[in-house]
């Protein structure tokens, strides 16, 4: 079983080269990549049923023993967020493929879009089972290098100003994360996650904190937490909205990833706990706030994206295992309902020929699917009971109260403030977009309907403007799956508390790297 862990790095990988080598067959390329990332989706989920039956899966590259190689570690939350981010990448995929069929690939350079695109999928994968900090940089390092290609594609003014924001920020924050690496290493001489965790109690605290605080503010901002989410709003929403359903749904998960295993393995103290509650706070509320104050679809998904990161920090920062469960479930929800979310907004943007919710109305009637598609998650995202997104804030809810402190009371209280501004915030864009009539727009713009006639004095005829089938099965397909963390939301909750408690101390993590005892 150890042999399929490489694979979820070297098939993508693999992918990328033959593609790239097919550039000039669009139509291969295609093919291609979705058999790659649905060999991957299958792999994933064989491991996550192995993993949580049997233990987790160590592989030590090379023949070189832990801690000289490098070591690929898959244990259920490694196995999880394996299969949430296949999926969320093989949907988003076929929404592409089906935007580009329809487009005629005119408007982007494609022979680069699909080799980058499962060069991003490499970077994710790696990420998520890197068992040293400097195999988790060269995985963040690979999924960014693919970003910026991807976020820039069109090359229009506004993409390529956003892009330069957005790499500008991902490269201090990848020389901040490396030089929080070095000093590390010159700390406890190891790179190796394990064993840093066995070594860090060896060095004087007032050090530990300062590589802890390092290392966190080098998270933080890829997982935009307050105050380092200020690129955020700004860079997603000028990408294409495959791209940006991408990134909303993984990108920034990754850092809140890498967050948890800082927390729960190396720095498995209190000491940032408090720190944490607050950044946590501040991220819910400032996000949130940020949402209602914008009049464009994707700004204030952007925004929403932002303030839901908050709930994740706030289960880590608790420092429970109940927390860390509701952080574990939460983000696998949230990485299905914001990209579907996001992909629901391009479907709009297509059928109204635009994201501004002042230039948009009447939708209902034209499109009535696409209101639907973007109403459930947007009820989800909300936290609607019975919805995911209601079992997953209640749990963090839980979790906070178990701690009884007030500082945890008052982030109940503004959770449940925030998840109320959310469904605010979308149930607001549904309506004007989709309920208010066409008519009750001011200067009304919209390429929804054109009416034509073939001479003057003829009867016109109304037009309305079509969506690609395959762009809207792959938004309905992750409807489903949003739908179907629902239905099934007591198995996926009890593999989420399985995977907490594993994390409760470092003890499980270190064990299972180093099964005999090593010398310090």
């Amino acid at each position: 079983m150890t042999a399929l862990v490489p694979l979820v790095v070297l098939l993508p990988l693999l992918g990328a080269a033959a593609a790239l080598i097919s550039g000039r067959r669009p139509g291969l390329q295609r093919v291609l990549t979705v058999i790659v990332l649905a060999a991957v989706l299958a792999v994933s989920i064989v491991l996550l049923v192995a993993v949580d039956a049997g233990g987790p899966l160590v592989v030590e590259l090379g023949g070189w023993q832990a801690p000289f190689g490098i070591v690929l570690v898959v244990d259920r939350l490694s196995a999880l967020m394996l299969v949430v981010s296949a999926t969320v990448l093989l949907a988003v995929l076929v929404f592409s493929v089906g935007q580009g069929l329809a487009d005629g690939d005119q408007d982007t350079p494609v022979s680069i879009y699909y080799p980058t695109y499962l060069i991003l999928a490499t970077g994710v994968f790696n990420a998520f089972i890197a068992g040293d900090l400097f195999n988790l940089y060269v995985g963040f390092e690979i999924l960014l290098v693919a970003s910026y290609v991807l976020i820039t594609l069109g090359g229009t003014e506004q993409r390529i100003r956003a892009g330069t924001t957005y790499i500008v920020v991902s490269l201090v924050s990848s020389l901040l994360f490396l030089a929080s690496i070095a000093m590390i290493y010159g700390a406890v001489g190891t790179v190796n996650i394990a064993q840093i965790s066995q070594r860090m109690n060896d060095i004087p605290v007032d050090v530990q904190v300062i590589l802890h605080v390092c290392l966190l503010v080098a998270f933080g901002i890829k997982a935009a937490v307050f105050p380092l989410s200020f690129w955020l709003p700004d860079s997603y929403p000028t990408a294409p909205a495959p791209v940006t359903a991408v990134f909303a749904g993984l990108l920034t998960k990754v850092g809140v990833y890498a967050i948890i295993r800082a927390e729960t393995v190396i720095f498995p103290g209190t000491e940032l706990n408090q720190a944490l509650l607050v950044v946590a706070l501040l991220t819910m509320i400032v996000g949130v706030l940020g949402a209602v104050a914008q009049a464009d679809i994707k700004r204030v998904l952007s925004f929403t994206l932002v303030s839901h990161i908050g709930y994740m920090v706030l289960g880590v920062a608790l420092g429970t295992a109940a927390g860390t469960s509701a952080a574990i479930f939460y983000i696998v929800h949230h990485i299905v309902v914001q990209s579907t979310l996001f992909l629901a907004a391009g479907l709009i943007e297509r059928q109204g020929g635009s994201t501004s919710i002042n230039k948009l109305g009447g939708m209902l009637k034209a499109a009535p699917l696409i209101a639907v598609l973007f109403f459930v998650p947007a009820l989800n995202l909300g936290g609607i009971p019975p919805f995911s997104g209601f079992i997953g804030k209640l749990a963090l809810f839980q979790a906070s109260a178990e701690q009884g402190t007030p500082l945890t009371y008052v982030l109940i209280g503004a959770g449940a403030l925030v998840s109320l501004l959310t469904l605010y915030t979308l149930v607001r864009i549904w309506t004007l977009v989709f309920w208010r009539p066409a008519s009750d727009v001011e200067n009304y713009d919209s390429d929804l309907v054109a009416n034509l006639s073939e001479a003057p004095g003829d009867t016109a005829t109304q037009t309305v403007r079509t969506t690609p089938r395959l762009m809207v099965a792959a938004t309905a397909a992750m409807v489903a799956v949003s739908l179907a963390l629902t239905v099934f939301a007591g198995p996926l909750y009890a593999l989420s508390t399985r995977a907490g408690e594993n994390l409760e101390g470092p003890s499980f993590y270190i064990d299972i790297v180093f099964p005999g005892d090593i010398d310090d």
